[in-house]
């Protein structure tokens, strides 16, 4: 890499305040990491941060969160984009890569109540904010008397309208409280024999374009080897099923020893039924292409539908 013309290296980011920690951690991460290179950040508004009155599921899915940031690495406009992996369709888009990913923060789900109870403390019927159908099937088999409301927006809109008793509790995933400080707002981790969490969960992935070697040698540093096989088994996973992001499909590997364990989930939206299947090995696509067949052989398509 010949740093003679230094490269200014543009990262594009989401307007929220998440999006905006994300980008700018990996910026500083880069920064030291790499010498020679100067480093910017341009905001980008994307489809799923414009429209915040429908569901997910009814506007794309999770890809309106990714398309603006992909089109912008593919015209040069932008080199790296920082994503939730969570929220990164498991096509890979033609002429781009996920470059690194890294370390995993927490996987897991939290809840957050207006009354500081937990979820089995919540009165009957209570009021419980998510847009997501992971944790509707999830909540509903422990909880079905609960009622689940849709809820959008960036995580300060949504703990505005749990403290503003719009919601009883509402669900967010932990990293992006946890990397915003706002942690004391946390009523309760769910384990994840109660709640597994989105294939990806925690992990933050950097994207580029496939023939952008200098981009990709630049990442390596960064890229955590281990968080890249357990994220990889759980997108295969939802690969295999041939599952959108926003399906009622859980994932969550980690290595234990030198095998990589996976669990994973399939549910009906109501809850009434939820299939868990666990496996080990050590190649990361094939062991979430075995647990995808598990689970179509306990009758996983039914609940696809």
């Amino acid at each position: 890499m010949g740093f003679s013309d230094p490269r200014t290296i543009t990262l594009g980011s989401r307007p929220s305040n998440l999006a905006r920690w994300q980008t700018e951690h990996i910026l500083n991460l880069l920064q030291s990491s790499s010498s020679g290179f100067s480093y910017r950040l341009v905001t980008l508004v994307t489809t799923g941060d414009k429209i915040l009155d429908r569901p997910l599921p009814e506007i794309g899915g999770k890809g309106v969160f990714t398309e603006e940031l992909e089109a912008a690495l593919r015209s040069g406009e932008i080199d790296l984009a920082v994503h939730s992996l969570k929220d990164l369709p498991v096509d890979v888009p033609p002429g781009l890569i996920i470059g690194a990913v890294e370390s995993r923060a927490c996987a897991q789900d939290v809840l957050i109540s207006a009354n500081g109870e937990t979820l089995q403390q919540l009165s009957e019927g209570a009021r419980v904010g998510t847009s997501s159908l992971r944790r509707q099937a999830q909540i509903k088999a422990i909880r079905p008397d609960l009622n689940i409301l849709p809820l959008r927006g960036n995580i300060d809109t949504r703990l505005r309208k749990v403290f503003a008793r719009d919601y009883d509790a509402i669900i967010l995933a932990a990293a992006g409280i946890e990397r915003l400080d706002l942690g004391n707002h946390i009523t309760e981790y769910l384990s994840f024999d109660v709640m597994l969490p989105a294939p990806g969960q925690g992990a933050l992935a950097i994207q580029c374009r496939s023939d952008d070697r200098e981009s990709i040698q630049l990442l390596q540093p960064i890229h955590d080897l281990s968080t890249y096989f357990s994220i990889t088994a759980e997108r295969s996973f939802l690969a295999a099923l041939g599952a959108g992001c926003s399906a009622p499909v859980a994932a969550y590997a980690q290595a234990i020893g030198t095998k990589l364990e996976i669990t994973g989930m399939v549910g009906s939206i109501d809850g009434a039924r939820i299939i868990r299947v666990s496996a080990a090995g050590d190649e990361p696509k094939a062991l979430g292409e075995l647990l995808a067949k598990k689970a179509f052989d306990l009758g996983a398509a039914e609940l696809l539908k």
